[in-house]
Parts: structure tokens; C-alpha cells; sequence
């Protein structure tokens, strides 16, 4: 156990609070957002939403769970690494917390366009829903600037904090490939497609992260246990005993 300042119920509550995070992305912008948007068509857009209207709304849940998830990571992390390094700590609370934000605007976009597609005097619903639509979208790739920010500092605090190395220096890169990306996507649209190679290593790292502080919390209680055991031994051969 190489990082005797992480605390191990802190380091749990962390990697639950990230693996959540995870969880509620996945289905909400991979899944349900290109079921309901139809880039290439505004009437598409709003016949999915008026006719599965329960689907829009758990969408925006999942959004808004997602906000939370953001959130309360970021509070955690900075619990977790303020003794590693209290600047590094903020830097990567404050990018996470204006993350949360980001995805907050774009959930308030999607509930804006399911209140245009539900409302029967709306004179241009289909147009109004789809640009609330793509403006979420952007809140999204606007994000990523901040999102790579986040895996910077997280980077660095894994380096210093005893994790493992490669991890740290993978979350860095995957941070440097966010905020690459996001440039790219509005400085040179054709360059959209192989820019999502530069956020793959973001991937590894945020799920090795997770994988990391929820092993090194159970490790560390394992290890605690046996040294309690250890102690409570009763001794052999003391003059007691002779």
C-alpha cells in the first residue's frame, strides 16, 4: 500500500460516486439522446419526442442524475487528495463543478425542447425543439474543454499520491485529448471523426481510477484487519505463562 495519505472509506465513497457518474452517462448521451435526435431532420425530432414522451423525460433524468454524480465526485476528490496537494485538489474540484454546469444547461436544453414539442400553440415546434437540441449538444462539446481539464490535475494527484504511474500519465494524456478534441471539433470539423481517437485514453484512465480506489479501499481494510488480528494475538513464552 503505497498511499498511506488517501483515507480508504474517502477513497470508496469516491469510486462509487465516479463509477454512478458513469453509469448515467453511458445511457442518457449514448443512448437515449441519438434515439430522440434526429440530426438531419427537425420533424423527426419532434415525433420522437411527442410519441415516446416517457422516454424525453427519463433522458433528462439521467441528465440531470449525471449533474449530481459530476458534483458530488468533485467534492470527494478534493476530500480524497487535499493532503496530497491542496492546489492540484481545487484545480481538479473547481474544472469538475463547472463541468456539472455545462450539463446542467444541456439538461435544461432537452427539457426546453420537450416542453416546444408537447405544446400544442407552438408555432414552429419542430424547429424550436431541434435547436434546443443541438444547442445541448454543444453544452456538451463546449464542455469537454473543462472535462480535460478535470483528467489534468486528477493526473497529476495519481502521480503524486503513490498510484500507480501509468495511470496517472494515462488521465493526463486523456485530459490534453479532451481539450485537443474539443478545439478541433469547431476549428476543423473534418478532423470530428479521428479527434475521438484523442479521448480513448481519457477512457482507460477513468475507469482504471474507478477500478483503483474501489480495489485500494477494500485492500486497505483487508490489510487493517490483519494487522488487528495480528495484534490481538496473545503472546507465547512470556513469563506469565512459565
Amino acid at each position: 500500500m503505497n498511499s498511506p495519505t488517501l483515507h480508504p472509506r474517502t477513497a470508496r465513497t469516491t469510486g462509487l460516486l465516479y463509477l454512478a457518474l458513469a453509469v448515467v452517462a453511458i445511457p442518457g448521451f449514448l443512448i437515449i439522446r441519438p434515439m430522440l435526435f434526429d440530426p438531419d431532420s427537425a420533424a423527426s425530432t419532434l415525433a420522437n419526442l411527442v410519441e415516446d414522451e416517457s422516454l424525453a423525460r427519463l433522458g433528462i433524468g439521467l441528465e440531470l442524475a449525471l449533474v449530481a454524480a459530476q458534483a458530488l465526485v468533485a467534492l470527494w476528490f478534493y476530500r480524497l487528495f487535499r493532503r496530497v496537494d491542496s492546489f492540484a485538489a481545487v484545480s481538479l474540484t473547481a474544472f469538475g463543478l463547472i463541468n456539472a454546469v455545462a450539463i446542467l444547461a444541456s439538461a435544461a436544453c432537452l427539457g426546453g425542447a420537450l416542453d416546444v414539442a408537447l405544446a400544442p400553440s407552438s408555432v414552429d415546434a419542430a424547429g424550436g425543439a431541434q435547436l434546443l437540441y443541438v444547442l445541448g449538444g454543444s453544452f456538451w462539446e463546449v464542455g469537454a474543454l473543462f472535462f480535460g481539464l478535470w483528467l489534468i490535475p486528477m493526473g497529476v494527484l495519481a502521480l503524486r499520491s503513490g498510484m500507480p504511474r501509468p495511470l496517472g500519465w494515462i488521465l493526463v494524456a486523456g485530459g490534453i485529448g479532451y481539450i485537443v478534441s474539443g478545439f478541433l471539433a469547431y476549428l476543423v470539423p473534418a478532423a470530428a471523426p479521428a479527434s475521438e481517437l484523442l479521448v480513448i485514453p481519457a477512457t482507460i484512465g477513468e475507469f482504471w481510477m474507478i477500478g483503483w480506489l474501489l480495489w485500494y479501499s477494500v485492500r486497505a481494510r483487508a490489510v487493517a484487519d490483519e494487522t488487528s488480528e495480528r495484534h490481538s494475538e496473545p503472546v507465547i513464552g512470556t513469563s506469565a505463562t512459565r
